[in-house]
């Protein structure tokens, strides 16, 4: 059975984007980006709720030509040629995305993880992590801590309706300023 991994960047009160969505406070130094990198060879498949994938769909197809960080060149052709799946009622599709699923979040996910093939990796959000997270479909949550404080924004876990105990599996810091914690999910 194929796994969900929730891999997410966090501020120190609990926030995965600023009070007006800002999204510029993330410092992939070389350790980090390692640490990403070795979720990406986990995986085979790339999950996003609309508001991610519409940040991600604007800087990854063309990322390099934006930006010359190491870690954007690593991770932008592992991006373009990783199948994408966005979770939306509405929207359309394009040419990055390789499958919208718009309803029946609990069996659409239980048929994805049931197909042959490696893990999946969701990337940051907060409404579609909180809802698989409820429905127990999560298996590891990867969470680095930054070190600053937004004030506000959507918050990491969104008023969560039940208790999700977890299983510390690995924490660790990273380039010197980054805590990055690995759970196993749990049961509520």
């Amino acid at each position: 059975m194929r796994k969900i991994i929730y891999w997410v960047h966090t501020s120190v009160d609990g926030f995965i984007d600023g009070p007006n969505g800002e999204f510029d406070w993330p410092r992939m130094g070389p350790e980090l980006s390692a640490y990403s990198e070795s979720l990406d060879t986990r995986v085979d498949t790339m999950l996003f709720g609309r508001p991610v994938w519409e940040m991600m769909v604007g800087f990854w197809p063309n990322a390099e030509s934006m930006s010359d960080d190491p870690h954007v060149a690593a991770f932008a052709p592992f991006w373009r040629a990783t199948p994408k799946i966005v979770f939306s009622r509405s929207y359309p599709g394009d040419e990055w995305t390789s499958q919208v699923i718009r309803d029946d979040l609990a069996g659409s996910v239980a048929a994805l993880k049931a197909q042959p093939g490696r893990d999946m990796l969701l990337t940051g959000g907060a409404t579609l992590a909180a809802a698989l997270t409820a429905l127990g479909l999560v298996d590891e949550y990867h969470v680095a801590v930054h070190p600053v404080v937004l004030g506000g924004g959507r918050r990491l876990f969104a008023a969560p309706e039940q208790r999700q105990n977890l299983e510390l599996v690995d924490a660790r810091t990273v380039d010197g300023r980054v805590v990055v914690s690995h759970y196993r999910g749990g049961s509520r």
